[in-house]
């Protein structure tokens, strides 16, 4: 294959006026939005918000002694709190259909080495973000739920407000799926050349230390949990080793290729 064969295949798109990257970049995010609101639209009719709310407030509601229910201190609370639960819950549905928009958008513009790193990480690091949140609904809620059931006084009757526990798991689930990026944290630093492979495997015993201090300080106060995560995370981290490597391999820029 001749070079100018070969800068006609890396550069698979072709470049376009400022407006129409302007008119194109709006049709993305049209299309991105009416995918969400799809799904909006599916959710609402079933299972609907206050049952989408029902499933979040689940592992809270089986701590907490029977006949105890969450309260409302705002008046349009009981409105606005599952509302914000269907749309949020919506966009994690519909990010498959949203990312795609995403790659469709900017894949133009990228050489074909950099395609084949964009996407994977694209599609990785959604599906550890998602894997983060369940693991800190199905494992982690139970867990600090009961603990603080199990540690509140006698003469304490729990009745959490529903906007302060919206609060609470959104945090968590920002937490808990931020976690578990670390290989796609440890895989752009490797390709941006910050750090070598070789280097992130030196450096092993200094992550489990930043770790275990951070996982100290986002899990609940038990020890099995702390432990459970820290063993996640350590482990993301040596994936995040191997696919460093991998990807270092497949994402060159070929020797005929001029990259700036």
């Amino acid at each position: 294959m001749s070079e100018d064969s070969t800068k006609k295949d890396e550069l698979s798109g072709s470049e376009l006026p400022f407006v129409q990257h302007l008119m194109e970049l709006r049709d993305r995010l049209v299309k991105a939005a009416l995918a969400v609101a799809v799904v909006v639209l599916v959710l609402a009719l079933y299972p609907g918000p206050a049952e989408l709310y029902d499933l979040l407030a689940q592992p809270l509601v089986a701590s907490l002694p029977a006949g105890t229910h969450l309260i409302a201190t705002n008046v349009v609370s009981p409105f606005v709190v599952p509302i914000k639960i269907l749309v949020m819950t919506s966009f994690v549905l519909a990010l498959p259909a949203v990312l795609y928009q995403v790659w469709a958008f900017v894949a133009p513009g990228l050489y074909a080495h950099e395609k084949r790193l964009i996407l994977p990480l694209v599609v990785s690091s959604s599906l550890l973000f998602v894997s983060g949140i369940a693991f800190c609904y199905f494992f982690v809620f139970g867990k600090v739920f009961a603990f603080i059931q199990g540690f509140a006084p006698k003469s304490i009757t729990a009745a959490p407000d529903i906007e302060a526990y919206l609060d609470f798991v959104l945090s968590m689930f920002l937490a808990f799926g931020l976690a578990f990026e670390v290989p796609v944290a440890v895989v752009l630093l490797v390709r941006m050349g910050v750090l070598t492979t070789d280097q992130l495997r030196q450096y092993r015993s200094y992550f489990w230390v930043v770790a275990a201090v951070v996982t100290a300080v986002v899990t609940p106060p038990d020890a099995g949990s702390m432990l459970v995560l820290l063993a996640v995370v350590g482990g993301l981290y040596e994936v995040g080793i191997w696919a460093a490597h991998l990807f270092l391999k497949k994402t060159q820029a070929p020797d005929s290729i001029d990259v700036v």
